[in-house]
């Protein structure tokens, strides 16, 4: 058995604009939902969402199905947990929280085998089909896609760094968390901080890194697309959930 490649990382690469969702109720049966849209890819998030090993593994099963690439940010740039989701068969993660060249080399590292990294070694892993997939660990470096969040003041001005460290594929923005450090807490609309953030798809392009962002707000979505953002999440499932029901609710009271 082959290991497949890796399409979403190869779009990413080439710039092309990929479309996703957010998936954060940790629930296969929203997974299920989601899977049949049609998304470019869903993101699994751990960090902020209620998600362990086990429940994205069930995810990703369903999700295996659908034209949907998975994506997972982990709570934390943590080498352990990162090899036991890349044992899990996970291979396009996005960590949080990154602020300088040096914690963007740790992520590569955690991503990667010896002696490019300090992967550890798994045997009959899902990652390699159980054991099916001989070639696994002579092709996982290349296959595996690494996204970096930058999210605060102090990581912008470094960004260029970050973002050209060997191994990292693309750069995500986090709107909420870089308001907050800009000072215009819960105001990620704030003329500033919408200034950063088209800077930031400017200055990422011009070192040829592909940029990403979240933003519930078709319109705002639409003008990040126009600035430069090729990997954009337009929403998440709580939050598709919350403003259904609510419209539902608003017409019959």
């Amino acid at each position: 058995m082959e290991l497949s490649a890796n399409l979403f990382k190869e779009k990413l690469v080439a710039g092309e604009l990929q479309i996703g969702l957010w998936s954060n109720l940790a629930c296969t049966t929203s997974a299920e939902v989601i899977a049949a849209s049609g998304y470019d890819w869903v993101m699994l998030d751990m960090e902020h969402g209620p998600n362990e090993l086990v429940s994205v593994i069930a995810q990703a099963q369903v999700l295996a199905a659908s034209q949907s690439a998975v994506l997972v940010r982990p709570p934390w740039n943590d080498f352990v947990l990162i090899k036991r989701l890349l044992d899990a068969g996970m291979r396009s993660l996005l960590v949080p929280f990154v602020q300088n060249a040096e914690e963007a080399a740790a992520a590569v590292r955690a991503v990667r085998y010896p002696p490019d990294g300090i992967r550890g070694v798994g045997g009959t892993t899902r990652a390699t089909s159980y054991g099916r997939v001989r070639e696994y660990t002579a092709r996982a470096n290349a296959e595996i896609c690494l996204l970096v969040q930058v999210e605060t003041a102090d990581a912008l001005e470094k960004l260029e760094e970050i973002a050209s460290v060997d191994g990292i594929d693309g750069v995500f923005v986090g709107p909420a968390d870089l308001a907050a450090s800009l000072g215009y807490l819960g105001n990620f609309n704030a003329e500033p901080v919408q200034s950063a953030i088209k800077s930031t798809a400017e200055r990422l392009n011009k070192v040829g890194v592909t940029a990403g962002i979240i933003s519930g707000d078709p319109a705002q979505a639409q003008q990040y697309i126009d600035w430069g953002y090729r990997f954009v999440g337009i929403g998440t499932d709580s939050g598709l959930l919350a403003k259904s029901a609510d419209a539902l609710l608003a017409r019959f009271r």
